[in-house]
């Protein structure tokens, strides 16, 4: 019997067994499934977070001061006071002398609050911003309407805003929000343009912002307590590790820093942010392998069992299959076909099933238009399916292939 033959005949064995084949394919399908499935997702979202960073690039970093609060070993934890916007104003004064880079200024003037347009209204959850010209570019955000906020409107303290896409889906379902104006925080403001969707891993927050002049932001830090951040980008990213340590320097002397005391501040690189979100999908990648494992080292405990049944149900066809000239060899190698045909059959299907799923996990995160096709993981997962065939059905095959022929014949 040749290898066309033996493929035949496990085809024949599933289709006489057909349930029970199906059965088992299903099991594997599944653990094919959370492989392919959980993988195809994981890169789908690392593929939009490094879109989502791309425009930052790796020449980019940001200045803040994070406003930590609580406790630590009992005792009150020292803060680091908040950059004011005279230290930031300080500082891109000073560096863009020292340095050609292009310098943001921005304050987070609020995050929780409720947007009026008419009788439609937000959720108090939209993040309210002052912003510099600057701010758009460096962050890489596009405008899908209108016009950014300029030096006009940072002259004037003008009454304008940029708000996000999620926000103008909200407010103005049916017409352009351009020109129309919004009531937030006791003001009115006037829409002058309208960011392109973003999303994020935080579950879209960049497209439920508002963005006004840093100005007009500022007028709401009646106290002095907002804390200012600041974002660098320098021509080139040779000069990037020269560039931090110069704004550093720079930082610490609008600052105030002593000698010998640790900066008051944190320095954060764009390109942190992406290895960081590696770092975490790559344990996403982690767990997704041990589902994985999991479910097939089930189904291939399953697959043996039927492999087992099926050796006892055939005992006389193998019987037969020697008396005519079969050798161990032969039978072997038939039995492990059937069981590699049932593999790859719920393997193709938990491919399939994957791919279309991870897909629709990773785009309804973010406003993805690119279907992510794994060819590494498909080809992992077909691996998988054919070691898992071979594992599982080599210990049937080999006691079919030692089965005597005489008492084989004998058996009912």
């Amino acid at each position: 019997m040749n290898f066309t033959e033996n493929i035949a005949e496990g085809l024949r064995a599933i289709q006489g067994n057909l349930l029970r084949a199906i059965i088992t394919a299903l099991i594997i399908a599944l653990g094919i499934l959370a492989l392919v499935g959980i993988l195809t997702a994981v890169d789908g979202i690392q593929n939009n977070v490094n879109q989502s960073l791309s425009g930052l690039g790796a020449n980019t970093f940001d200045i803040k001061v994070e406003q930590r609060y609580g406790r630590r070993g009992g005792m009150q934890e020292k803060l680091d006071p908040p950059i004011v916007f005279r230290e930031a104003l300080g500082f891109k004064d000073l560096f863009t002398q020292q340095e050609e880079a292009l310098v943001s200024l921005y304050t987070n003037v609020s995050g929780a609050v409720e947007v009026k347009y008419g009788s439609e209204k937000t959720n108090p959850n939209i993040q309210v911003m002052g912003v510099d010209p600057e701010y758009l570019g460096i962050k890489a955000y596009k405008l899908q309407n209108g016009r950014n906020i300029n030096e006009s409107d940072m002259n004037l303290s003008s009454k304008v805003a940029v708000i996000g896409s999620e926000l103008a889906s909200k407010l103005f379902p049916k017409t352009s929000p351009m020109d129309k104006v919004i009531s937030m925080m006791g003001n009115k403001y006037q829409i002058v343009g309208v960011l392109e969707k973003k999303g994020s891993l935080s579950g879209g927050g960049d497209d439920r912002v508002v963005l006004l002049p840093l100005s007009t932001g500022r007028q709401f830090d009646t106290r002095g307590s907002f804390s200012y951040q600041i974002t660098t980008s320098v021509t080139s990213v040779e000069n990037i590790e020269e560039a931090i340590g110069e704004a550093t320097a720079t930082m610490r002397r609008v600052r105030g820093d002593r000698v010998g005391e640790k900066d008051s501040f944190e320095i954060e690189r764009a390109d942190s942010l992406i290895k960081e979100t590696e770092n975490i999908t790559s344990g996403m990648q982690i767990g997704g392998l041990v589902i994985a494992v999991i479910t097939l080292l089930g189904a291939s405990i399953a697959l043996m069992n039927i492999m087992m049944v099926s050796v006892t149900e055939r005992t006389r066809e193998i019987g037969v299959r020697k008396a005519l000239g079969a050798s161990p060899a032969k039978i072997r190698l038939q039995f492990l076909i059937e069981a590699i045909v049932i593999c790859i059959i719920g393997g193709a299907a938990g491919v399939l099933l994957g791919i279309i799923g991870g897909n629709v996990v990773s785009s309804s995160m973010f406003d993805q238009s690119s279907f992510i096709i794994p060819w590494d993981w498909i080809i992992a997962g077909l691996v998988v399916c054919i070691s898992v065939g071979l594992l599982s059905g080599f210990y049937p095959a080999y006691k079919a292939s030692k089965l005597d022929p005489i008492e084989s014949l004998r058996y009912e």
